[in-house]
C-alpha cells in the first residue's frame, strides 16, 4: 500500500522471483489498462506467470458511465471469485491481487468478501496491492509493506 509508485512493480518482481524458483504464479489485475496485460513482454512470462484481467473498459473507473461501472463491478467481483477458485484448487504458489485495495475503496467488494476469498488459501502466498488500506486488512494479513515517495 502507499501513495508512491512501484507497488505493482514490486509485486510483479516478487512474482518473477517466485516463478524463477519454480513456483506457479497467478496475477489478477483490477483497475488496470489492458495494454499492460496484453503486452508481448507479459506473454513471454507465461506459462510460469499467468495474468488475468476481468474488466472490459480501459477508461478510469470513475469516468465511466454508471452502466459501465456496474458491468465492470460485476466483472471485478467475478475476478475475486476466480481468485477464490485459484486458491481452493491450489493452482498456484503465489497469487497477486493487483489493486484489490482500490476495488475495496470504491465499494465494489468488501473487506469481508476479500477475507472470505483468501481464508482457505492453504500454503499459497498472497500479495495485495493498492493505495489506501482499510485497517480491517490487518486482521488477516501476514505482512504489510508500505511504499511511499521520499522528498529530497
Amino acid at each position: 500500500m502507499g501513495d508512491g509508485h512501484g507497488k505493482s512493480a514490486a509485486a510483479l518482481g516478487m512474482a518473477m522471483r517466485e516463478a524463477a524458483m519454480g513456483g506457479r504464479v497467478v496475477v489478477i489485475q483490477f483497475l488496470k489498462a489492458s495494454n499492460l496485460i496484453e503486452s508481448s513482454f507479459m506473454e513471454k512470462l507465461e506459462p510460469e506467470i499467468k495474468f488475468f484481467r476481468f474488466e472490459r473498459s480501459d477508461d478510469d473507473y470513475l469516468e465511466r458511465s454508471r452502466h459501465e461501472q456496474e458491468e465492470d463491478a460485476v466483472n471485478m467481483r467475478n475476478g475475486l471469485g476466480f481468485a477464490r477458485k485459484v486458491l481452493s484448487t491450489g493452482m498456484c504458489d503465489l497469487l497477486v491481487l493487483d489493486e484489490i485495495l482500490e476495488v475495496i475503496n470504491k465499494g465494489i467488494v468488501s473487506i469481508g468478501e476479500l477475507r472470505e476469498a483468501v481464508r482457505d488459501r492453504g500454503e499459497t502466498d498472497i500479495i495485495i496491492t493498492g493505495c489506501d488500506m482499510d485497517m480491517g486488512i490487518c486482521d488477516f494479513a501476514d505482512d504489510i509493506t508500505q511504499i511511499r515517495p521520499m522528498n529530497r
